[in-house]
């Protein structure tokens, strides 16, 4: 493959990443195969067999907000390393009891799930490195490219499983699992990342998943992505949950037929990637995830039929919805946050994805358990639908080209009275001269302002206008500490220079910005100053005073 100008595949660091990667993906998804195939063949329910889905989705959940604000605060290769042994070390001793026969379904529920604990913390850290790997005008197609690579190896990985299982049988299949992380380890210890240095201290993991929550929550942009990704995992996720019982009660068929299923979604998927530069030059963010929904409606539609032509072209229909879908979402969150916090903004995308995916599983299961396998899945379908309507609701804005780095244009103060990172707290007043034809204007340019502010970490933000001169405008907000002040102002990128510039505009000409920085002191905190007793001063002094 020629790489293009702008391909991310022209880094030597990239490539040797993704092809280590592909191994990896192919291990796990042979490990998928044969989790899914041991539950169904030691004869679990319906639903058992499709938590084995949900509990390698639902570590995703409970701990991606963790692992994002450990990636954006720590070493991330080192990161990555950790998890990439974990994850070596439990597929081997998996493969060690499936091959002395001790599995029982609660105990390979267990298993997958600490593989699934794995993959949450390294999920962040992955995805954030690869803004570390590549040029941030590089990040769309190396997004795009990671996701063409999983689904390659989705195409082919749970045919090659199936087959495994059917030949060696699934011990066989966790073993080659554990072995596919060896070369992505050996990768990324070779790798040595050349960072900006740290200028501020590590935040506490509390406060820095606090801080991510924060700022997710006040980006409207990535709010929307998430609760559209929600909606579309929670529907999505039945197809590849109920998979091997498609193929064992719809089909009839073993595991040769449940990895060829999987194998036509993943070649979809595939063929959804290559087109995904195509298809994002000709339709909008919007109608990309609306067809896709529609795409894995049909798909899910189709497979209910269980007839087998009819459900690998629905699944190839719905491999590739899948694939345009979730890159678009991971791809608008990556370019709506920065750097400093950019691993907890995908945390926190995948914590709603897989936690509709994990829902779902759960959900569709215990719909085929009491209704059937073809219910199910037309249920799914119709849950997917609604996911296409939503966007008439909650329609996703454009993948913009929002520059997101740092302005460093901000320079700490001097202050007279000395201040530590640790003193506080801190209150700061902003005080601005507007023109009374200007004042719609300016409230409205405030109210962006105040979400600004608010995101990257000021308290109690408020404005307020003086009664005796009409033109003084003031805001105020507060820190809990000099630090997080600091913190606050090397935040500012130069895609909030928009809202900097419109306030400029606004002030009265020859005036400028009054900025204050208080520090919070209470009286009892001030030294205690007593007046002496009478009785006790000096009697020589007491008779002068007297004469």
């Amino acid at each position: 493959m020629t790489a293009a100008p702008d391909s991310p595949f022209r880094l030597k660091l990239y490539r040797a990443v993704w092809i280590a990667s592909l191994c990896s993906n192919f291990g796990s998804l042979i490990q998928s195969v044969g989790a899914s195939w041991m539950m169904a063949g030691l004869g679990a329910s319906a639903q058992m067999v499709a938590l084995v889905q949900a509990s390698t989705s639902l570590p995703i959940m409970l701990l991606a907000l963790w692992a994002g604000a450990v990636a954006d605060n720590l070493d991330r290769r080192r990161v990555l390393l950790a998890t990439q042994s974990f994850m070596l070390l439990v597929s081997a001793l998996l493969a060690l009891a499936a091959w002395f026969g001790l599995i029982t379904p609660w105990l390979l529920l267990a298993f997958t799930f600490l593989i699934g604990c794995g993959t949450a913390i390294n999920g962040p850290a992955w995805q954030a490195s690869v803004g570390d790997m590549v040029p941030r005008a590089m990040l769309p197609s190396a997004v795009a490219y990671n996701s063409m690579g999983f689904n390659i190896a989705r195409s082919v990985g749970p045919a090659l499983g199936g087959a495994i299982v059917a030949a060696a049988g699934a011990a066989t299949a966790f073993l080659i699992n554990a072995l596919s992380y060896v070369g992505l380890i050996v990768v990324l210890k070779r790798w040595q990342p050349d960072l900006p240095p740290r200028k501020l201290p590590r935040e506490r993991l509390g406060v820095a998943m606090a801080a991510g929550v924060r700022y997710v929550r006040l980006s409207p942009q990535i709010r929307t992505v998430l609760a559209r990704a929600t909606l579309f995992g929670l529907a999505a996720s039945a197809l590849q949950a109920l998979m091997p019982l498609v193929a064992r009660d719809l089909i009839g068929g073993g595991p040769l037929v449940y990895g060829t299923l999987l194998g036509a979604f993943g070649l979809g998927a595939v063929g959804g990637a290559l087109l995904s530069r195509r298809v994002r030059n000709r339709l909008s963010t919007e109608n990309i995830v609306r067809a896709a929904s529609v795409a894995l409606a049909a798909g899910a539609a189709a497979t209910a039929t269980g007839a087998m032509p009819l459900a690998l072209l629905g699944l190839a229909a719905a491999g590739a919805g899948w694939v345009l879908a979730l890159s678009t979402f991971n791809v608008s969150v990556q370019m709506a946050s920065p750097r400093w916090v950019v691993a907890r903004a995908i945390a926190l995308y995948q914590m709603a994805a897989f936690g509709g995916m994990a829902g779902g599983s759960w959900l569709f299961g215990a719909v085929a358990s009491e209704h059937g396998v073809a219910i199910a899945l037309l249920a799914a379908a119709g849950v997917q639908l609604l996911s296409a309507v939503a966007g008439f609701v909650l329609p996703l804005a454009g993948i913009s080209d929002l520059n997101m780095d740092p302005r460093d244009s901000w320079v700490e103060p001097h202050t007279a009275v000395p201040v530590e990172g640790r003193s506080g707290p801190i209150v700061i007043t902003v005080e601005h001269r507007i023109a009374e034809e200007d004042i719609a204007a300016f409230l409205t340019v405030m109210h962006e302002r105040r979400r600004i502010r608010r995101r990257d970490g000021a308290r109690d933000w408020a404005l307020s206008r003086d009664l005796a001169e009409p033109d003084l405008w003031v805001e105020r907000f507060d820190f809990a500490t000099w630090l997080d002040y600091v913190r606050h102002n090397e935040r500012r990128t130069h895609a909030d220079t928009a809202n900097s510039e419109a306030l400029h505009a606004l002030w009265i000409p020859g005036s400028d910005a009054v900025v204050h920085r208080r520090i919070e002191r209470q009286t009892s905190s001030l030294p205690i100053v007593r007046t002496p007793d009478p009785r006790e001063l000096d009697p020589m002094t007491d008779a002068t005073r007297s004469s």
